[in-house]
């Protein structure tokens, strides 16, 4: 059986893609927009076809003589990604068909269209009807609603703020009804989906029991051994629930906003199916998936989250981008005496509960900054405390490239008058740290000019003190 798996850097097809990499009955092709942010121990078997839904030919391509696809793609990311994502799933589809494909496998929400459904829910919805509309190329279309895990968005949102807020007031919508499904078992159903048997599109929904928001809450503090106590009240809008969200969570002001925006619509199973084509999965309940995911970020197992979702940052060349910086503070060091390993190590291991050395507490400042004027802040932290990977989020930045015991390049994804990067190289024996800024505007200009003391201070300790991390080790 050959299947082709796309949407294998984000949260859902990193996981998916470890299972199907085990799973000895399939040979696996993988359709990404850039190779480099895919892990390490892909198999050098394992086809990688690189590009996106929009380029018919690459498409084509990743495609040919596939027997089941997975269509795991959400265009979240851009301003107008409920017609990217109609023109994405229709692309699919004409090429599949083309191509002879047995069976479309597509990972979407629950919910109905009504006067009330979110623009974001919507854009879910009509991906999958868009999928289903053609009887040559059967699509199975499973829907979930709150997916539980660590590294997800619904778990990170419910864990933050149970975790930081003893007393709640919450809006209305906490009264919601949903269906979590912990995302073990999201993956359980997605490659069972392999073996179906029936030949007529499926509409499965999945989900562990019925639950309000609030029942969430109130579980997640007993499952962290918490108490809490929430106060509904019927006045808080959804601008107000957004800047919520965004002050005490890693979510960003413009996903906390498609999300909260989406709470009004009960996300609940609409058929059986599940217990149908199914029988033999059983979801964990609501409490235990927050166990597992809370044992998970103990021990350092967390394989994917919610940021790894780039969008359209591999669309840029951040070599030219670079080389057109205006603005450059550049620190040097010779390394001569330490290990290349040990001083590589000691740069990939800044941010996130690690801190970023003596001034950790103004990167906290300027944390807490981007969160108030809607930015992304410091609270995304790290997936893992050891390891970086292309794609992952640190803190405010996103990591651009790697190259082992060589490289690190972090892009800024903070609020910022321009385009900001921090990178880390080793080169002839020295250890070369650079900031580099494009500023746009006047505004850009004074911004940079204003925070040159700062920087002096910052940057000088941050390579001191990668230079004295590395030299510990040795």
């Amino acid at each position: 059986m050959k299947v082709l798996l796309t949407g294998s850097t984000g949260y859902i097809g990193r996981r998916l893609k470890q299972k199907l990499l085990k799973n000895k009955d399939i040979q696996l092709k993988l359709y990404v927009r850039n190779k480099k942010a895919l892990s390490k121990n892909i198999p050098e078997e394992i086809e990688v076809f690189e590009g996106d839904t929009f380029d018919k030919e690459k498409l084509k391509n990743a495609l040919k003589d596939v027997d089941i696809a997975y269509y795991l793609i959400h265009s979240l990311n851009n301003k107008n990604y409920k017609d990217l994502d109609r023109i994405s799933a229709q692309n699919f589809l004409d090429i599949a068909k083309e191509c002879k494909v047995k069976r479309i496998v597509y990972l979407g929400g629950l919910g109905v269209k009504n006067a009330d459904t979110s623009e974001h829910l919507l854009s879910r919805l009509e991906t999958g009807e868009v999928l289903s509309s053609d009887n040559n190329v059967q699509t199975v279309w499973i829907r979930a609603g709150v997916i539980i895990g660590s590294g997800s968005t619904s778990f990170e949102i419910i864990r933050n703020l149970t975790e930081k807020l003893p007393i709640m007031t919450t809006p209305k919508w906490v009264y919601t009804k949903a269906q979590p499904i912990a995302v073990s078992d999201v993956l359980k159903y997605l490659e069972k989906s392999l073996y179906l048997e029936e030949k007529e599109n499926l509409i499965i929904d999945i989900g562990c029991e019925q639950l309000t928001y609030k029942d969430m809450m109130i579980q997640t503090g007993k499952a962290l051994g918490l108490k809490r106590i929430l106060i509904p009240l019927p006045f808080l809008s959804i601008n107000i629930s957004s800047y919520w969200l965004n002050l005490f969570t890693p979510v960003p002001f413009t996903v906390a906003k498609a999300l909260i925006a989406g709470l009004k619509s009960e996300v609940i199973v609409q058929n059986d199916n599940a217990k149908k084509y199914f029988p033999k999965i059983d979801p964990v309940s609501f409490e235990e998936s927050i166990k597992i995911a809370v044992n998970e970020i103990k021990n350092d197992q967390v394989i994917s989250r919610w940021t790894d979702n780039s969008g359209k940052i591999w669309d840029r060349d951040h070599k030219k981008e670079i080389a057109d910086a205006i603005f450059v503070d550049r620190k040097e060091k010779d390394i001569s005496h330490l290990s290349k390993e040990h001083v590589y190590n000691s740069f990939l291991s800044i941010g996130g509960e690690n801190g970023w050395f003596d001034y950790d507490f103004l990167w906290k400042l300027r944390g807490i900054v981007d969160k108030l004027i809607g930015g992304v802040g410091l609270k995304r932290g790290r997936r893992s405390s050891e390891e970086l990977r292309i794609g992952d989020s640190l803190d405010f930045w996103k990591v651009v490239d790697i190259k082992q015991n060589e490289r690190l390049l972090l892009y800024a994804q903070m609020k910022i008058p321009g385009n900001a990067w921090l990178e880390f190289k080793i080169q002839d024996n020295k250890l070369i740290q650079s900031a580099y800024f494009y500023p746009k505007g006047v505004f850009g200009r004074l911004y940079w000019y204003s925070l040159i003391p700062l920087h002096h201070f910052v940057f000088t300790n941050m390579i001191e003190s990668i230079i004295k991390k590395a030299a510990n080790e040795d």
